[in-house]
């Protein structure tokens, strides 16, 4: 019997399985494992095999294992089952009385006997095939009937799921046109911004030879009025002294005209008184007077020709002059032209930089998405195999002893179970990435917003030292009371913070030396504390200072510009504080703003700071 199967220690006069195996002795070790062989004669063949000696054999391991075979060939024990059946032979034949089966034979009921004789008669198996048919139609109905209701709810969601699917395709054609739109207008924005830079280089060098030939004119226009202001201060001593010689040669002139006058006046009055021969001295006069004369004209002649000289001198560096300042003014012209063209070069560069980052951008997008592709085929791969481990696990079961059925079932069941659980993963898997593209779309548009275009936000550009980051980006506020924090700070919560006074004016002077805006600016000091007035606050209320966290230094500062603020739920909790305690300022968590002497508020306004910064926080951590 135990050969044939027998599971139970008693009927073999045993308290467990692992008696059969042996010991062990003072002498030898214990062994792990024992076989028994049954030799059976089937020269008439009785049993429905092609031998003419059948062995069964089965081999028992103490880990409680059985192997069995059958003329040395591994089977199974339904099959030994199966084999026997025929014969009259097996565990629970009614041919081996096992211990204590004896009494229970003889007071058998009438079932019972029955049973007896239909195993004698070759029924039972029969009966047991039929059993587990049956059974197995109960299990396939059952299965069959959750298969209908699956069949149903596809049905019924179908409709709706094709529709889905169509969408999702549309969407899908919709993006990679897109997509490829985009690439082709970057591509054409390329090419277009390319020819044009050539072209700006082009006329850039253009430029340069054109400025060379006009840096060559002034330079040979210099030089000539150089040689002219060298002529005209040589000619400038030969000019004066003309000058002088003149103005005592019409000296000379006046005196002689004036003396020539006074003779023939008093020639006129002597008359005929006179002696005709003239004195001496009167000729002496005339000859000097000649002489005079022709010395006067000679010195005109001379002063003339001066001064024709000093004209055509005076003349040619007013031209050259001229020359000079015209040729200034083209080099200044061509100087701004040029300037006007490296700027408009460095804008076409920009822009090229520009259009390259966007397409390094959409390569990446591209490359995550095949990341993202590889990872879910990934994962598909590994529930394929994970399935067919579970065919396997199955079909394993279903080589097993006498409860098949039920570890058929189970592995039936474990497979949907797994075939549902991969569709989840995969549903799952579906919107996490929807989610990620959706929070990562949310903080792209985020960080576009918090980019700072003012001085702030050139300092932040520089990676300057001295700056350790925006007071929004360094504190964290809790309570969901962004926006009441931002209203209190003001202008402070968009300012930088700097760890001391020095490296806030280095910032300044950075700032003022390269034309690049204002900015504020946030002192860390460790020691500065926030002073709240000890007054009891109505319920929902708390100090503003106890709600910001951050880093050490920045965080105390912060507190200090919080003293007295009182953080509300709605502004007739605020109104209720500040009639209370006129000294305190309330502020709400929409951002309305209300003090003793002023107030501030309304709809409208722009996300703060504070809160555009938490939202960002938020998106990058999901």
């Amino acid at each position: 019997a135990w050969v044939m199967g027998e599971q139970g220690a008693k009927t073999l006069r045993g308290g467990q399985m692992a008696d059969v195996i042996f010991a062990g002795t003072a002498g030898r070790p214990p062994l792990g494992r024992a076989e028994v062989s049954l030799t059976i004669d089937n020269s008439d063949g009785a049993l429905p095999i092609d031998y003419t000696e059948v062995t069964i054999s089965r081999t028992l391991f103490r880990s409680g294992g059985s192997e069995y075979a059958i003329n040395g060939t591994p089977c199974r024990l339904l099959d030994i089952q199966d084999l026997l059946s025929d014969s009259g032979l097996g565990r629970e034949m009614h041919v081996i009385v096992g211990q204590g089966q004896l009494d229970a034979v003889l007071r058998a009921t009438p079932e019972e006997r029955r049973g007896f004789i239909e195993e004698a008669a070759g029924i039972l198996k029969h009966r047991k095939r039929k059993d587990k048919a049956l059974r197995k139609l109960d299990a396939m109905q059952a299965n069959l009937t959750r298969v209908q209701d699956l069949l149903t709810e596809i049905r019924r969601q179908l409709g709706p799921r094709g529709k889905q699917a169509e969408v999702a395709r549309q969407a899908q054609t919709i993006q990679a046109q897109v997509r490829d739109a985009r690439a082709r207008l970057l591509a054409d924005d390329i090419a277009t911004l390319r020819g044009a830079l050539e072209k700006e280089q082009a006329d850039e060098t253009a430029l340069m030879e054109r400025r060379k030939a006009v840096e060559a004119s002034l330079a040979a226009a210099r030089e000539k009025l150089a040689e002219l202001e060298r002529q005209s201060a040589e000619a400038t001593p030969a000019l004066t002294q003309a000058n002088d010689i003149f103005y005592r040669l019409s000296a000379i002139r006046e005196r002689l005209r004036n003396l020539g006058t006074l003779a023939e006046e008093r020639v006129r009055m002597l008359g005929s008184a006179i002696d005709p021969t003239p004195p001496t001295d009167l000729v002496d006069l005339d000859e000097q007077l000649e002489r005079a004369k022709a010395a006067r004209e000679e010195l005109e002649a001379e002063v003339a020709a001066a001064a024709r000289d000093l004209e055509a001198a005076e003349a040619a560096r007013k031209e050259a002059e001229a020359k000079a300042e015209g040729s200034e003014k083209h080099l200044a012209n061509l100087l701004r032209s040029v300037a006007d063209r490296r700027e408009g070069v460095a804008r076409l560069a920009g822009d090229v930089a520009a259009l390259r980052s966007r397409c390094e951008a959409v390569e990446a997008e591209i490359g995550r998405l095949q990341e993202a592709r590889a990872a879910a085929e990934k994962r598909a791969l590994d529930a394929t195999t994970e399935f067919q481990h579970l065919e396997t696990s199955v079909a394993a079961a279903e080589a097993g002893e006498e409860d098949l059925d039920a570890a058929h079932e189970a592995a039936v069941a474990e497979w949907d179970a797994a075939k549902e659980a991969v569709a989840q993963l995969r549903e799952a898997l579906h919107e996490a990435q929807r989610e990620r593209d959706t929070w990562a779309a949310k903080a792209d548009g985020l960080a576009l917003s918090l980019v700072r275009k003012d001085g702030a936000g050139a300092l932040l550009a520089s990676d300057s030292r001295a700056v350790r980051g925006t007071v929004a980006s360094l504190i964290d506020v809790s309570g969901d009371a962004e926006d009441a924090i931002a209203a209190a700070l003001g202008p402070l919560a968009d300012a930088l913070a700097v760890d001391s006074v020095e490296a806030a004016v280095d910032a300044i002077r950075w700032l003022r030396d390269e034309d690049a805006g204002r900015a504020r600016f946030v002192v860390a000091d460790p020691e500065a504390r926030a002073t709240n007035p000890h007054v009891s606050l109505p319920a929902g209320a708390a100090w503003a200072s106890d709600l910001v966290d951050g880093p050490a230094g920045i965080v105390d500062t912060v507190r200090s510009f919080l003293s007295g603020v009182v953080v509300v739920d709605d502004l007739a909790a605020a109104r209720a504080v500040v009639s209370q305690h006129r000294e305190l300022i309330a502020v709400t968590r929409r951002g309305d703003l209300l003090g003793g002497r002023s107030a501030s508020g309304g709809a409208g306004d722009a996300p703060s700071v504070l809160h555009v910064q938490a939202q960002y926080d938020e998106a990058v951590e999901k």
